[in-house]
């Protein structure tokens, strides 16, 4: 097969007139954030903001010529420019989250969030997804992070995916897992710098042109933080509610409360709280230790009236295990780690269900 080039692109895109009479896009200085893999593309196109709605034709032609390109499946162009156009207004009475990208063959979308990164919210959300595997669901993985992508390590994924005759991506498979990630689509070393009008049209094609079908439950694994990636996706995915992961100390804490507003905000419920690195036990002697403190996760849950999901301690099999591309729910099924993974994942598929906590939904958050 063909593949092709960055020349070959850029090539295509000269042949464009730059609509404001600077010769073509490409000598205007139009075209940014050029990135190839395997046949799929995607770059931005600068524009003067106040322009957006009338610079849509020409975004549309930049795609649909470098499509033209022999060896060429797939194309993202997006229009960037200094500043984002304001969201459209929500309807009164409609929540943000039913304002989403639809996922057809897709029953429900969770999103496992965090406020800060080193939390260990990858490693959870694999674990938790394999959980609700094991419970009998089929289960889809969804790596959001487009800066920082770790799904592909922590399932062994290095193969790049295919696209089928609706030319969607098909996700890749592992553990029974349906997984995609831009980390598939980029070389691991790379690093990816676009602006976040990039980034977003980059998730939701990630969402929406993949062939995720049929799946029971999507899980969303999202960049750390509470930016404006952060929130997007949030309003744009179909999401029936989202986990927080934490350590158990303050500053920890401090961020995951902020992870819990951005989802008051969107109006997405909470599942509940998850308490990562908890404890750890000495692999030799089995003495604990709480180095990062205990409890700090359910204490903050109870206070804002949240269902606690339960601990997962610091262990060096979890670790050695998400290197290795084996996630321990899937080789060491019945090892304590995995138990204490599972335990997170029956809490999980309950609230999704409706049967947690008494069979309430989960509760609006009150930050105070």
């Amino acid at each position: 097969m063909t593949i092709p080039t960055r020349d070959d692109v850029l090539a295509r895109l000269a042949h464009i007139p730059d609509p404001e009479g600077r010769g073509d896009v490409v000598s205007a200085g139009l075209i940014a954030g050029l990135m190839l893999r395997d046949g799929h593309v995607a770059f931005s196109i600068e524009i003067d903001p106040a322009k957006a709605a009338e610079r849509e034709p020409l975004r549309a032609t930049c795609e649909r010529a470098v499509m033209e390109i022999e060896g060429v499946i797939s194309v993202t162009a997006v229009l960037t420019a200094h500043r984002d156009a304001p969201p459209p207004p929500r309807p009164q009475g409609q929540p943000r989250a039913a304002q989403g990208l639809e996922i057809p063959g897709v029953k429900k979308v969770i999103a496992v969030a965090s406020g800060k990164g080193g939390v260990g919210k990858s490693t959870t959300a694999v674990n938790l997804a394999l959980g609700l595997k094991r419970l009998g669901l089929s289960v889809g993985l969804l790596d959001a992070d487009i800066y920082g992508p770790s799904i592909p390590r922590m399932l062994g994924l290095t193969e790049k995916p295919r696209t089928n005759a609706d030319k969607k991506l098909v996700p890749l498979e592992a553990f029974g897992l349906k997984a995609m990630s831009i980390g598939l689509l980029v070389p691991e070393e790379q690093a990816v710098i676009w602006r976040g009008p990039m980034v977003m049209s980059a998730i939701g094609q990630l969402l929406a042109d993949v062939a995720w079908a049929p799946l029971d439950v999507l899980v969303i694994d999202l960049p750390p933080g509470t930016g404006d990636a952060q929130l997007t996706l949030c309003q744009r995915a179909p999401l029936a509610g989202a986990v927080i992961v934490s350590t158990p100390q303050d500053i920890a804490l401090i961020d995951a409360r902020k992870a819990l507003a951005m989802f008051e905000k969107v109006e997405v419920p909470v599942l509940g709280m998850i308490e990562n690195m908890s404890y750890f036990l000495c692999p030799h002697c089995g003495e604990r230790s709480d180095i990062f403190a205990h409890g700090g996760a359910r204490a903050t849950a109870e206070k804002l009236g949240l269902p606690f999901l339960g601990e997962v301690p610091l262990h060096i099999a979890i670790r050695e295990h998400a290197d290795a591309g084996r996630p321990i729910v899937a080789t060491a099924p019945e090892s304590p780690e995995a138990e204490s993974y599972m335990a997170v994942a029956r809490g999980v598929l309950a609230r999704l269900d409706g049967t947690g906590d008494s069979g309430r939904p989960a509760p609006r958050i009150v930050i105070g």
